[in-house]
């Protein structure tokens, strides 16, 4: 049946920026289709831990920044002592940093790259090498951007991660495919996060903003739910190197 081939019963994601937001949706919505949650973050995770505990699944907290390069091989071995395995990965955690262009400061550049990009390639360096060592299947989910398609203002170093992430969705998906690794990214529209508080703020930008959202509205965090238990799951399999627009009919206007 299909609706079997959306089931992620046995199976073990990490997550990473899991404390709020859209970690936070994503790691409930994945264990809402069965899957036991390894959570990597910063700040607390009480609150998600809660969530996916209520739902009969097991919540594995790992509090860091993925910006601790020498420390992202151990997020891979945690998850492995305690469940034996794992399937998924969803490199959700980033940061933005907003200055006009001709200001730009170069340590905003760097603090936007090391968390956006090369935590995100080498946790899933990491984690590809542990499934094809262990000839495992897996699903490796990025989260792209609109910025991923545009340009923005004031995003810099923000804009430029996130079309490296759909460049690294890309290649990581064509040489990876051989090992039964599916690699999407999924580009979440204008969504009511931290993140684009300024934006909700601002009356001018807000109403530019939802003024051309076909659907009339800011996204929430749970609108990805069912993006990402898709593209963890078996219904995808035949799908790699996609990046999929959530985004309220955002691109299409």
């Amino acid at each position: 049946m299909i609706r079997d081939k959306f089931s992620l019963e046995g199976k073990v994601a990490i997550v990473t920026g899991t404390s709020r937001g859209l970690g936070q949706a994503m790691a409930i919505g994945l264990a809402e289709a069965g899957a036991d949650i390894v959570g990597v973050a910063r700040s607390d995770q009480s609150k998600t831990k809660e969530e996916v505990e209520k739902l009969g699944k097991k919540y594995l907290e790992i509090r860091m920044s993925i910006a601790e390069f020498e420390k992202l091989p151990g997020i891979i071995e945690k998850a492995v002592g305690e469940f034996e395995h794992v399937d998924i990965l969803v490199n959700n955690a980033g940061i933005i940093k907003r200055a006009e262009f001709i200001e730009y400061p170069e340590e905003y550049w760097d603090e936007v790259m090391d968390v956006n990009i090369k935590a995100l390639f080498l946790l899933t360096k990491y984690f590809a090498k542990w499934l094809v060592e262990n000839k495992r299947k897996g699903k490796i989910i990025n989260i792209a951007s609109m910025l991923s398609f545009q340009g923005g203002i004031f995003t810099t170093a923000y804009t430029v991660s996130k079309h490296g992430v759909a460049g690294l969705t890309k290649v990581a998906a064509n040489e990876l495919a051989k090992y039964g690794i599916n690699v999407n990214a999924i580009a979440p529209g204008y969504m009511a996060t931290d993140n684009t508080k300024p934006l909700r703020e601002d009356p001018k930008r807000n109403s530019e903003i939802i003024s051309r959202i076909p659907m009339g509205r800011w996204g929430e965090p749970s609108d990805l739910k069912g993006a990402v238990v898709f593209l963890a799951s078996e219904a995808s399999d035949y799908i790699t190197g996609i990046v999929l627009p959530v985004d309220g009919g955002w691109l299409s206007r």
